[in-house]
């Protein structure tokens, strides 16, 4: 590595420490606390399991402990707090044990649901719900009942190195200098480029084909799945383009990097939500939990550190203020554009052949990528 690329590496190191918290997932591990047995709350305990600057426990400072004071102030002790960092460790752990609360997002929260795995959560009990946007609400509502609570949220757009390259989304699909999300919910990234899709997450197989056929175009492009990965990749000079999140815009700009967002005139985005477990002998504790990470104070401190925005509007203040204007938070426009996850193939009926189901999506995907 020359002198130049250590310095722009050393630029995003001192961004990645001086302030702007750690993106999902953050590499800080967190620690846990004791584990008991069996998720029960019989005994006025919790275990959860989220993705890591969700929930932070550790530390003498505020800024990244703010599941400390719950315990204080609810009388709830949490007994095991598991954190991973990508959703396949999230859908592996969420199966070898059972757990009182669970963050998800919108694949693994609709597995949840199949399994029987998570049960309906009732608003009424859950304080400032109403408060959560009305759209990210209906998101985790299932004929007629609520599944989630929602939490944090993002969106994806790509950007490039505005010294090198210009273009619109497809010429970043058809680079060999891009980095992709490993995930297939990248395929409906890929349809928005190919064109001609009137929901990118409810695909006819000729649109799936289509949007496969612009990703094997480049079978050598890198696929992250730790975003620190993408970082270094501008900061090295070996990617032109990437997927990514408007946080990491923001970060690799605070650390002089020429980097923007291609225009485009729609994208992807998702929701994760808090959950709660099925078959809990007592839900006490994980009713306060729902209730403590839906005040804005605890979003405004997961938005900051997470590097992603709030579902509740009220947390935008002090700390979060920065993560809700990079997203656009309660800006309608910004949010129009945004098409959020849902689990393919979302409204259409796949068993009548109008679209491809998620089996289908991970198939092609994995073939792609592995």
């Amino acid at each position: 590595m020359n002198r130049r690329r250590t310095y722009a590496m050393g630029l995003v190191a001192s961004a990645l420490v001086a302030g702007m918290g750690a993106a999902r997932p953050t590499p800080t591990p967190t620690p846990t606390p004791s584990p008991t047995p069996s998720a029960t709350q019989s005994d006025g305990t919790l275990q959860i399991l989220t993705y890591r600057g969700y929930a932070e426990y550790g530390g003498t400072s505020p800024k990244v402990n703010w599941v400390g004071s719950f315990e204080k102030e609810t009388g709830c002790r949490i007994a095991r707090l598991d954190t991973v960092q990508t959703a396949e460790e999230m859908a592996a752990r969420v199966n070898e044990r059972p757990y009182d609360v669970v963050s998800a997002g919108p694949v693994l929260a609709a597995n949840l649901i199949e399994a029987k795995q998570v049960q309906a959560i009732d608003p009424a009990k859950v304080t400032g719900y109403d408060d959560i946007d009305e759209r990210f609400r209906d998101m985790s509502t299932v004929s007629g009942k609520v599944y989630g609570v929602p939490y944090l949220w993002g969106y994806h757009e790509f950007i490039y190195d505005s010294t090198r390259v210009r273009g619109n989304l497809q010429q970043a699909f058809e680079s060999d200098r891009v980095a992709l999300e490993d995930s297939p919910l990248t395929i409906a990234d890929a349809a928005l480029a190919a064109g001609s899709v009137d929901d990118p997450f409810e695909l006819t197989k000729t649109q799936l084909d289509r949007a496969m056929t612009l990703l094997e175009r480049h079978k050598d492009r890198t696929y992250w799945k730790y975003p620190i990965d993408l970082v270094k990749g501008f900061a090295t000079g070996a990617l032109d383009y990437a997927q990514a999140t408007p946080y990491y815009r923001l970060l690799l700009q605070k650390a002089g990097k020429p980097v923007k967002a291609l225009e485009t005139r729609e994208t992807t985005g998702w929701v994760d939500s808090w959950m709660l477990g099925a078959n809990l002998p007592e839900t006490t504790c994980a009713y306060r939990w729902l209730n403590w990470v839906t005040d804005p104070d605890a979003q405004r401190d997961a938005a900051a550190w997470a590097g992603l925005a709030p579902a509740n509007d009220k947390a935008c203040k002090g700390r979060a203020k920065e993560m809700c204007e990079t997203y656009g938070v309660g800006k309608d426009k910004s949010l129009d554009r945004i098409t959020f996850a849902v689990r393919p193939p979302g409204g259409c009926r796949a068993e009548d052949g109008e679209c491809t189901d998620y089996a289908a999506w991970t198939a092609r995907w994995r073939e792609l990528a592995q």
